[in-house]
């Protein structure tokens, strides 16, 4: 059996490991970030991939720069190295280690959605679907030769926690059924057109507010694209007001100002947004409180939530 090297950091990461382990891979080492705080008590907290390769009794490495720092992967003495979502570019030195080379399982449908957070964009950009690629690692970012790939619908309720399961699920079995194709020679690697590619990189905070002047669908897509992590926001009265959910897009005739709650029932309250659309919000945060549906939100006093305040501002 071939000996594999598998690199790997978040939970997307850990059914192409378990996918590799009940297919009895040689998993010699797994290599993970370092250990890092997490959590508003910065407890210091081992990646997942750590977690699961422990279980298994496997060997981790988790170098705090790969490019200075690579002997044991040399000592490992790979057939092949395997990454999903690690989190690090790896040098040339470390991609010409295994004979078979350096292999990574993204989750896009390449040359689209290069870089770190493909599943957000490829909802926050309205996509009806996406996917997964394995492909030769190269040096430059995500711009290897395609291997293989397969197509995952993006449904209208997707966000980000669900796509990422299918994606994950999608991937670790592409991987499986790659490998022997690999090993036997049998894959002719495709060059990625390069001005195809678009980019998904890291979030950033900016990208997490709420603008009310897009149309309705843009922040719903907004609001899924951003759940459950890192979660889009807004202003209420002059706090920052985490937007879980919303549903109910819809043309609006009103004239008030984008931004503006026009409305509320007993379980949401609607926002104008632009190009004449409105949003129904069912799921926030408030500032210093927990997560909560709205409904209970509202429970406590109806004054909670008020028509005419400008969401934003």
């Amino acid at each position: 059996m071939k000996r594999i090297v598998f690199m790997g950091t978040p939970d997307f990461a850990v059914p192409v490991l378990q996918k590799l382990i009940e297919n009895k891979y040689d998993v010699a080492l797994v290599v993970t970030q370092p250990d890092r705080p997490k959590g508003r008590k910065k407890v210091i907290t081992p990646p997942p991939v750590k977690e699961e390769a422990l279980k298994h009794g496997i060997e981790v490495f988790q170098p705090e720069k790969l490019r200075k720092d690579y002997q044991a992967l040399i000592d490992a003495k790979p057939d092949l190295i395997v990454t999903a979502a690690y989190g690090q570019i790896l040098p040339k030195e470390v991609l010409e280690i295994a004979p078979f080379g350096a292999i990574n399982v993204h989750a896009s449908l390449l040359p689209e959605l290069r870089g770190g957070a493909p599943i957000h964009y490829s909802i926050i950009q309205g996509k009806k679907k996406t996917g997964v690629t394995i492909m030769y690692m190269a040096e430059k970012l995500d711009a290897g030769d395609i291997l293989t790939q397969t197509e995952v619908e993006i449904e209208d309720t997707d966000h980000v926690g669900t796509l990422h399961d299918k994606l994950a699920d999608a991937g670790s079995g592409l991987l499986m059924d790659t490998l022997p194709d690999l090993f036997a020679d049998n894959i002719t690697p495709v060059k990625q057109d390069e001005s195809s590619a678009t980019f998904a990189a890291n979030i950033k905070r900016e990208q997490e507010q709420i603008d009310w002047n897009k149309p309705a669908a843009e922040i719903y897509n907004q609001i899924r694209g951003l759940h459950p992590w890192p979660v889009a926001f807004t202003i209420y009265q002059g706090k920052v007001m985490k937007i879980w959910w919303g549903e109910g897009i819809s043309d609006s005739s009103s004239s008030k100002p984008a931004g503006e709650i026009i409305a509320k029932d007993s379980k949401s309250f609607t926002v104008q947004c632009g190009q004449q659309t409105s949003i129904k919000i069912t799921e926030i945060q408030p500032a210093g409180k927990k997560r909560m549906k709205v409904k209970d939100y509202l429970q406590a006093s109806q004054d909670r939530i008020q028509i005419g305040v400008i969401l934003g501002e």
